[in-house]
């Protein structure tokens, strides 16, 4: 279970910074805008507290928001040096979210969104990029996720970083039947994984690089 001195920790962690928008692990000061952003992403959203067992009480699962880096003023800027590290400061808004479950080598993509305002810009790309250096870095071997058949946009996302159809799961999304689309990434840790990885990480950093911050971005906490 995580406590509160990790989370603060967390909170100022980067995992990943791109162009305006930085890559940090989830907290649970985090799930209401997540909460907003899955009522919107699924017709069967997760309830809050599934949240919270993920979070404080899952040791295999890994989870990360995508926000817009703090641009800080003169104003904002803490008086004191030790205020940057302990003082509480508004985060700016999360924009989207994913995790993951590693288990036996295994890491398991369990859910992916953007805030359909965000959507088309990159950030579900780099989510899940960083889950999958997440999972390379804590020795992966395959990456696997389920996809519904009909959302040909995230299949196609998921095909350019290796992904390849391996089964189906039938009627398995509760809302209309639909199936489920079984992806999987193999050989996570060999040199050309991690070449063809590395390309696509500088390609899109190059393209989050020419995004422009929305003014409305507020300092990090």
């Amino acid at each position: 279970m995580r406590t509160g001195v990790e989370d603060a920790v967390a909170r100022r962690t980067v995992l990943t910074e791109m162009g305006p928008f930085i890559v940090q692990p989830m907290v649970w000061q985090d799930v209401s805008e997540v909460m907003a952003i899955e009522r919107l992403s699924f017709p069967l959203p997760w309830p809050k507290h599934a949240y919270r067992y993920e979070l404080e009480e899952n040791d295999l699962s890994h989870y990360i928001v995508v926000r817009e880096r703090a641009r800080e003023t003169a104003q904002e800027r803490p008086a004191r040096w030790w205020h940057r590290f302990w003082s509480p400061r508004r985060a700016a808004p999360v924009l989207g979210y994913g995790g993951f479950w590693m288990m036996a080598g295994e890491a398991h993509v369990s859910t992916l969104a953007v805030h359909p305002d965000w959507r088309g810009r990159g950030l579900g790309e780099l989510l899940l990029l960083t889950m999958l250096k997440q999972a390379i870095a804590m020795e992966a071997a395959i990456a696997t996720l389920e996809v519904r058949a009909s959302n040909r946009v995230a299949q196609a996302l998921y095909r350019k970083y290796g992904f390849r159809m391996a089964g189906v799961r039938p009627r398995y999304y509760r809302d209309n039947k639909e199936d489920a689309l079984i992806m999987t990434v193999e050989a996570l840790r060999t040199p050309a994984y991690r070449a063809r990885l590395e390309a696509l990480e500088a390609a899109l950093r190059e393209q989050l690089a020419r995004a422009v911050p929305s003014p409305e971005a507020m300092v990090s906490g």
